[in-house]
């Protein structure tokens, strides 16, 4: 007969490329982040294969139907513009999805949190370490100011540094495709000569409004998982030293 488990909630999983965990968060920030880019909200909830499927569909009717530039062009007061570059017949493709993003990460992350103070009273014990053939990962403290700083100098550096890789490879990878189509490099280049009219000619909105949202996520999400690892990281310690050196019969070392 199959022995039940003595736990029956965990708050954390760590494997070769990521930690995953449970922890408190603000269902308004977490939709706040699928409102700028459909996708985001599920990444901050490791809830990657989700979160992948979005920011994929995204990318793709997102420059099918123009939807960046009609922002732009209505931010800028020109709304007969904005008008002109929409693709009507991709946008009613993109409201469906776009609102599911929001709605899902809301209730996910209520979700969570009710999962979270459920797993944190049982006190499970939390895995410290994973080896396997591709990579070691193990928890311990970061420096949160350090993945800050990273992030703001290349979007997934600050990821890597805390052992996110999955999110880390997958932004640095799309970061590096919004910079290539959008013709970013060269616009800094050319507005760093003073050749303004060439860098405002070279330069591809479209593809350049993506990358506010990319800052701000990787910013936010680097910092916070950082601080959230270290809490994690006491947690486990704390949770062994009392099932290990608490007991009454505990004799200690003379």
């Amino acid at each position: 007969m199959n022995q039940m488990p003595p736990f029956r909630r965990t708050r954390a999983h760590i494997s070769q490329f990521t930690i995953s965990q449970l922890h408190l968060r603000n269902p308004w920030v977490i939709s706040f982040f699928a409102f700028s880019y459909p996708g985001f909200g599920h990444l901050l909830l490791h809830r990657y294969a989700a979160a992948f499927i979005l920011i994929t569909w995204e990318a793709f009717i997102n420059n099918m139907a123009n939807v960046n530039l009609g922002i732009l062009y209505s931010l800028l007061g020109d709304f007969e513009t904005a008008k002109k570059v929409l693709d009507e017949k991709w946008l009613m493709l993109y409201v469906g999805i776009y609102m599911f993003s929001i709605w899902d990460s809301y209730r996910v992350t209520v979700d969570h949190n009710k999962l979270y103070l459920l797993a944190d009273r049982e006190d499970a014990p939390i895995p410290s370490l994973n080896i396997g053939s591709w990579d070691i990962n193990s928890l311990g403290r970061c420096k949160p100011w350090i993945a800050l700083a990273w992030s703001f100098l290349m979007p997934g550096l600050g990821h890597l540094y805390i052992h996110k890789i999955l999110t880390g490879f997958f932004v640095f990878g799309y970061t590096i495709t919004v910079l290539y189509f959008g013709h970013i490099p060269q616009a800094i280049q050319f507005t760093m000569v003073g050749e303004f009219a060439q860098a405002k000619q070279i330069i591809n909105m479209q593809w350049a409004m993506y990358l506010p949202s990319i800052y701000v996520f990787i910013v936010y999400d680097s910092y916070v998982s950082a601080v959230e690892y270290n809490k994690l990281f006491e947690k486990e310690l704390s949770n062994y030293l009392r099932r290990n050196y608490q007991n009454p019969n505990f004799k200690p070392p003379i």
